[in-house]
């Protein structure tokens, strides 16, 4: 006889695993159906961003980081280092046993909250008064049944035709975290937050890094102040070197390497020589294998599973969250969507506000946004007020070596309405949240210069930023 839940949800990634969670804590028979297998062949919970995304890459990127200091800014400190030496497996393997204890801390939290992990892939098999769905693992096949299914399957890195990802020398972001030596010459496809972030880290470990991008404009999606900056500083300052509305034409692997053909934007041939190949063109929805049409999910033509504001389907009591249906592919997007599904089914009325969701890139210097770009206030025909302040007249930012970038805020110009906060420091990721919070409350850039911040704190810039909305800066 199948075992019967309240709730499944398929998928135990950052949305998967904390819908199971809480549906777990609001009363339901609860159970998660996850296979992912670690390099070690190990059953792990966390999805592709706790084994091969977020986590592992931001370990890289702090350890990293601590060499770029060592090398090059202690000595503005009086510090200098002689014979200093990078151990990359003792760095990986730092960064294998964090994945190791977040993932363990997972299995925790489901037995703490008593969510049956079902260890395989799960697929639809038939719809009823209850939805039978398959889970397929190791040890073979066994059915389910669910009064209501969660599907939270993620999604993986989109690849190129013509381009075959071995995750040995042409890599995706799964073999980019895994280099078992840094490459004299590393090759990038795509100047996105994946592809930054994992050039970042070569480059400070010594990499010679060439980022070729398709898009004419760079970071796009940001403000134009920030990614000015961001170009300024990526490009002179640490010698990224990017290349712009490029096409691929070519990718020959040799054992001599890597050699990338393409064309540039003023249409002439070129070619790379490179080491290693990171592939970051982006993701794409894990639906394939779902069982979809075995129930009749609707499922649209780029593999995105169709839902309304509140993530249901097109089936009653199937819902879907996360990187497989509509709005940003960000983790902590898919766990506020978990949590508001949960309730949802508990007949509470929870609430995302997609305005109002950080977007962060974690180079260094942190590029991270909320909310509207200037740019896209004129396009909408939106009047606004802009303030800006550079970390160089913070203290703290100056007393810590990390005065550049700025914060700048965005306010409706008839309201006082914060409709954007945009900042770029080494630090960004954090500053962001005051301005998110504020816009959560619908607040004003005048409630942010009015609260009283900690001094010397970079938070200070944030409340200068504001203040310099109604052109009222104090320490600039």
């Amino acid at each position: 006889m199948s075992k019967q839940f309240d709730v499944v949800v398929i998928g135990a990634g950052p949305g998967g695993y904390i819908a199971a969670i809480r549906a777990a804590q609001l009363g339901f028979s609860t159970a998660c159906i996850e296979g992912w297998k670690n390099p070690k062949g190990e059953l792990a919970l966390g999805g592709t961003c706790l084994n091969v995304g977020c986590i592992p890459s931001k370990a890289l990127l702090q350890s990293s980081e601590h060499v770029e200091q060592v090398e090059h800014k202690f000595a503005d400190h009086g510090i200098t280092a002689a014979g200093v030496k990078v151990d990359l497996g003792k760095m990986q393997a730092r960064k294998d046993g964090i994945v190791g204890k977040m993932t363990k801390g997972i299995e925790y939290l489901f037995k703490k909250n008593k969510v049956t992990w079902l260890k395989g892939f799960g697929k639809f098999v038939q719809a009823g008064e209850t939805y039978t769905i398959e889970v397929a693992g190791a040890e073979g096949k066994e059915t389910v049944t669910a009064k209501h299914v969660i599907v939270a399957t993620g999604s993986k890195a989109r690849h190129l035709p013509g381009i075959t990802v071995d995750n040995v020398n042409v890599c995706d972001n799964e073999g980019a975290l895994a280099f078992g030596a840094v490459p004299k010459k590393l090759g990038v496809i795509g100047a996105g937050v994946i592809g930054l972030e994992l050039g970042s880290v070569w480059r400070r470990l010594g990499a010679e890094v060439t980022v070729l991008e398709a898009l004419p404009n760079f970071l796009g999606a940001c403000d134009d102040a920030v990614s000015k900056e961001a170009w300024k500083v990526f490009t002179k300052e640490q010698g990224l070197a990017i290349k712009l509305g490029i096409k691929i034409d070519k990718v020959t692997t040799k054992k001599s390497g890597i050699t990338v053909d393409y064309t540039d934007d003023k249409g002439l041939a070129q070619k790379l020589e490179c080491d290693k190949l990171i592939v970051s063109v982006g993701r794409v929805p894990n639906t394939d294998g779902l069982g979809s049409t075995n129930v009749g999910l609707k499922v649209d033509g780029r593999g995105f599973i169709e839902v309304d504001d509140h993530c249901r389907t097109n089936l009653p009591n199937v819902y879907a969250i996360g990187d497989v249906v509509r709005g940003p592919m960000l983790a902590h997007k898919a766990e506020d969507e978990g949590v508001a599904v949960a309730e949802f089914i508990a007949g509470q009325k929870p609430h995302i506000d997609f305005n109002t969701i950080p977007w962060i890139i974690y180079t260094s210097p942190e590029v991270a946004w909320v909310g509207k770009t200037e740019q896209q206030c004129k396009a909408e025909g939106i009047a606004v007020r802009t303030g800006q302040f550079p970390f160089m007249a913070n203290g703290r930012a100056l007393g810590q070596g990390e005065s550049g970038g700025f914060v700048k805020i965005i306010a409706d110009a008839k309201t006082d309405r914060v409709l954007g906060g945009h900042v770029i420091h080494a630090h960004a990721s954090e500053l962001i949240q005051e301005i998110v919070t504020v816009m959560e409350f619908k607040g004003a850039s005048e409630d942010i210069a009015r609260i009283v911040h900690g001094h010397p704190t970079l938070s200070e810039a944030v409340r200068e930023a504001a203040l310099a909305v109604d052109k009222r800066t104090l320490n600039l």
